[in-house]
């Protein structure tokens, strides 16, 4: 077993370049070129999102035509495209013009889980037109819960698909299905266990997606150690802890990677100055390049603090807007991108308006995706408070590309960065700056303690050095991975 290679399909709702709205479009992406490097056969296998996928652009060509899902539904057709990812690394495109083609969003529609269902059933009927025996079915998020029921259910005498193990990524156990879980009334919820409605039946929009991969997964796994242990309990678990409770001698926590040939500031094109940690003072010039951009104070003494996530409670900005202003007052500038909670975003832009020399906002994700890692080179800092964190990769490029993480000591954010201490010896360890507590003052207390670091040149200049020589590629992760697949085939 230990030197067979593996059938592998990796299902997810999107994969960055194709489509992202997220960190599981580029986990997507990077997990699977990874584990093809290590030898293994993988396929890929996404919705076909005709508003932002060009086909010609990514010489796409069309593999099946028309097929039909069902024997009750004559229109339920799909369409399957193919590229590549990388070399012989195929990657399939399921299309449904009036699921799929119609908005550019990726979700939000009032039809996401009659959308996701088709997907689910598109992506095995794809598996047996494509005869591909597959050992393992990787399905990433809530969007691929309902492929490990279908195995066990309608597909379990399936001559492609008999023997074939599934494992559920619980990339954030927030999202369950299409609308907000805690919002679903009492007397709709889904056990889990019960047989799905008929496709077209409106019940079919209070399947929870998420719980019915807990419970028919062979194995579940979190995208960190930490989280994993969190989603037992009931403060981090989203009523789901009492399955994940009873399911745990299959829950797993691998934390996330990135990809080191996307994100190299050695050679990436989104820059203005190209470094790596050997020559790390050219960060300056991107630095100054996006000061002016935006239009800040053109001053690369100035202490520069980003944050690139989504502007959410989760991600802290609750905390953010009680000390933005007092904030202002420690001669710092501030650059936060990305689209969100439009009542924080409302907060945020008066406080833009009001200190527009020092303080920007840019409530848009198409522009986050564009500026990222211009936005990480040229800053000092990364501000990430979460209230939970499955993993997230944000940090992880931010330290990549110099830019110190000051983040609560929470889920995959406790897994991925160390806080700074100076020991005994004089000597360095950690990171970034990592705070406890869920309160402003703690938050506020973290970024006045990094500030006073920042000004001493000499430490500052070990701590850039440092992050940007962590290792946080995918080869461990994606090694990790495989290891489970394994588990899953001998249990």
């Amino acid at each position: 077993m230990n030197y067979k290679i593996l059938k592998i399909v990796s299902v997810s709702s999107e994969v960055s370049p194709f489509s992202k709205s997220g960190g599981l479009g580029d986990v997507a992406r990077s997990l699977p070129k990874a584990i093809k490097r290590l030898g293994h056969d993988i396929i890929v296998v996404t919705p076909f999102y005709s508003q932002l996928i060009n086909p010609k652009k990514y010489k796409l060509k069309l593999v099946f035509k028309d097929i039909n899902l069902t024997f009750s539904y004559n229109d339920l057709l799909v369409n399957y495209w193919q590229g590549y990812l990388m070399d012989d690394l195929p990657v399939y495109f399921i299309e449904n013009k009036k699921y799929f083609s119609k908005e550019k969003n990726l979700y939000g529609s009032n039809h996401d889980n009659l959308k996701f269902l088709i997907f689910d059933l598109a992506v095995l009927k794809l598996l047996s037109l494509l005869k591909f025996k597959a050992d393992i079915i990787h399905c990433h998020d809530w969007h691929t819960g309902l492929i490990p029921y279908y195995l066990k259910n309608d597909f379990k005498n399936s001559d492609t698909l008999a023997n074939t193990k599934t494992i559920y990524t619980i990339h954030n156990l927030a999202f369950q299905l299409g609308k907000n879980w805690w919002e679903v009334p009492l007397k709709m919820k889904d056990n889990g266990r019960k047989s799905l409605p008929e496709i077209y039946n409106p019940e079919i929009e209070y399947i929870n997606f998420a719980k019915r991969g807990i419970l028919y997964a062979d194995i579940i796994n979190t995208v960190s150690e930490q989280y994993r242990d969190e989603i037992l309990t009931k403060n981090f678990g989203q009523d789901l802890h009492r399955i994940l409770i009873n399911r745990q001698e299959k829950l797993y926590g691998i934390v996330n990677g990135i990809d080191y040939n996307t994100y190299n500031p050695n050679n990436d094109t989104g820059l203005y100055k190209n470094f790596d940690f050997k020559n790390y003072t050219k960060k300056k010039f991107n630095k100054l390049f996006l000061q002016k951009k935006f239009g800040l104070e053109k001053n690369d003494k100035i202490p520069l603090i980003c944050s690139t996530s989504r502007v959410t409670f989760q991600k802290g900005f609750g905390l953010i807007l009680k000390i933005a202003e007092s904030l202002m007052d420690l001669n710092v500038q501030i650059i936060i991108i990305g689209g969100g909670d439009k009542k924080y975003i409302k907060q945020l832009q008066k406080i833009a308006y009001k200190y527009h020399k020092n303080f920007k906002l840019i409530p848009s994700h198409e522009e986050n995706q564009k500026y990222e890692t211009l936005i990480y080179a040229g800053s000092d800092f990364f501000l990430l408070p979460s209230n939970h964190e499955p993993c997230g990769i944000n940090q992880l490029i931010a330290m990549r590309y110099g830019c110190i993480p000051i983040v609560r000591k929470v889920g995959g954010l406790n897994d991925t960065v160390e806080n700074i201490e100076i020991l005994n010896s004089r000597k360095l360890k950690g990171t970034g700056f990592v705070f406890k507590k869920f309160d402003e003052l703690s938050l506020y207390g973290t970024i006045v303690k990094a500030l006073e670091y920042y000004k001493q040149k000499v430490l500052w200049k070990k701590i850039i050095v440092r992050a940007m020589k962590k290792s946080s590629s995918w080869e461990i992760p994606a090694k990790k991975y495989i290891n489970l697949y394994k588990k899953s085939i001998i249990n």
